[in-house]
């Protein structure tokens, strides 16, 4: 969310996104695969021995111990840690900024000065690190905590994050309201069914975080008019933006509307297909299933080329009327992608 919101404007996000799952999927699972074949095949005496006790989280590390040579075992090690650091200082980073901007200078201090804000991050951060510290020393195993994120708490964090994009009347409000709601229903579901499938709390979460956006957009007052034209002046996204899209159109007779929707879902569908193959192709060539490796090239050279044909070229022609457009308006259309709900 932060690459895409970083981003100059939606044709940039959409290229970063895809070029990720480009760079990231192959290796990764080329790697996984790898390890995971040579687990299965040298430790599945142990295995059977463990019975349901498997600890599948050693597998891993005592895969890279025994299979892998010294120089490439501490290369391996580097290049783990520096994925989990990477991924870590993003959230240590973000969270001094919305805590600074949405909450202390909004509503505890809004005549800080810059020194004042800067103590404040180092507080803020140095808090995130330890309370995350303590919070690990309390988790069970690494899978059980994914399965919670992926299930549960995506069930209470997908309701704002697409509504923000799609619904004219959400505010600040209403995403505060629907993360509250969905991050607290994902953290006392589990409480009160212990013994059930964290993916079975997904659509409660979904209902509860839904619930908490809609009360909240609804008991504030809307954006002000002038946010909402220049967000889909800039963005045009499609959804329910009909009084915006009228005003905006109004006051840029030029404007065109996005009514590409149908075209977007089904290069959707076209992209999981996509990526999935992208996914299977490293499995396949380290398990040598030809037939499967040679099924997967062919629809990934299918999927690439219908989105080459009805994602990439279209955007690439519609991004070039829509700069003239804003030239011919005087807008500048270096600005990164806008964000409509403000705190």
């Amino acid at each position: 969310m932060q690459k895409i919101l970083a981003c100059r404007n939606p044709r940039e996000a959409s290229l970063m996104s895809a070029s990720v799952s480009v760079f990231l999927l192959f290796p990764r699972y080329l790697m996984i695969m790898g390890f995971t074949v040579l687990a299965v095949v040298f430790f599945s005496d142990d295995f059977r021995q463990m019975g349901n006790a498997i600890d599948f989280e050693t597998i891993l590390p005592r895969a890279i111990n025994q299979f892998s040579y010294a120089g490439l075992t501490g290369l391996l090690l580097a290049s783990l840690l520096a994925a989990f650091i990477s991924t870590f200082a993003s959230t240590v980073n973000a969270a001094p900024a919305y805590l600074i901007n949405d909450v202390y200078l909004r509503y505890i201090n809004p005549s800080a000065s810059g020194k004042t804000q800067i103590r404040a991050t180092y507080l803020i951060s140095l808090a995130v690190v330890v309370l995350s510290t303590v919070i690990g020393f309390f988790l069970q195993d690494i899978n059980s905590i994914l399965q919670w994120i992926v299930s549960a708490l995506y069930g209470g964090y997908i309701a704002a994050n697409v509504l923000k994009w799609h619904w004219w009347r959400f505010n600040g409000h209403g995403f505060f309201w629907g993360m509250v709601s969905g991050i607290l229903a994902a953290m006392v579901t589990p409480l009160l069914f212990p013994d059930t499938l964290p993916l079975y709390y997904f659509p409660v979460m979904l209902v509860i975080s839904l619930t908490g956006c809609i009360i909240g957009t609804y008991s504030t007052p809307p954006v002000d008019e002038e946010t909402l034209i220049e967000f889909y002046l800039r963005v045009r996204p499609w959804g329910f933006w009909g009084p915006v899209a009228d005003k905006a159109m109004q006051r840029y007779p030029g404007l065109m509307p996005n009514k590409h929707f149908k075209r977007d879902m089904v290069n959707i569908a076209v992209g999981i297909a996509w990526q999935c193959a992208l996914t299977l192709l490293p499995m396949y060539i380290v398990l040598q299933h030809h037939l499967s490796l040679l099924s997967t090239v062919l629809v990934l050279g299918i999927t690439t080329l219908i989105l080459k044909k009805n994602w990439y070229d279209k955007m690439n022609k519609e991004v070039i009327e829509y700069d003239r457009f804003m030239a011919s308006i005087g807008k500048n259309i270096g600005q990164p992608v806008l964000e409509k709900s403000v705190a």
